[in-house]
């Protein structure tokens, strides 16, 4: 039974630090993309981040670079996002996909997906 398991969400204030966890049960990530993603009330899901296991690439939205940092445990079974210099506007429900394409943006390229951890962020 293939399931991921999003933890790590929370209440930060703004400038403060928060770590995603994404761990994988009935398959390894060492042939997945595996991707991060957030949708705040009345928006779109987009994708926040994403680690493509066949070649290390590492991708970020322009929203979060420079903050967030993607990372994969050595065993290859859990892939951490963290966040650092939060800011209200990161305040969203986060979501871990993985996807056998790699990292597409879009996230129909996503098979799996796990459940999503609340993160808010105040002011």
């Amino acid at each position: 039974d293939v399931q991921l398991q999003a933890s790590g969400g929370g209440l930060a204030q703004a400038g403060g630090s928060l770590r995603l966890s994404c761990a994988a049960s009935g398959f390894s990530f060492d042939v997945y993309g595996v991707g991060w993603f957030r949708q705040a009330p009345g928006k779109e899901r987009e994708r926040v981040s994403c680690m493509g296991k066949h070649d290390g690439r590492t991708y970020y939205a322009d929203s979060v670079k420079g903050r967030f940092t993607i990372s994969a445990d050595n065993a290859g079974n859990t892939v951490y996002l963290q966040m650092n210099s939060l800011k209200p506007e990161d305040t969203a429900v986060y979501s871990c996909a993985a996807s056998s394409f790699g990292c597409p943006r879009q996230t129909g390229g996503y098979e799996y997906w796990g459940q999503g951890t609340q993160v808010t962020v105040s002011s």
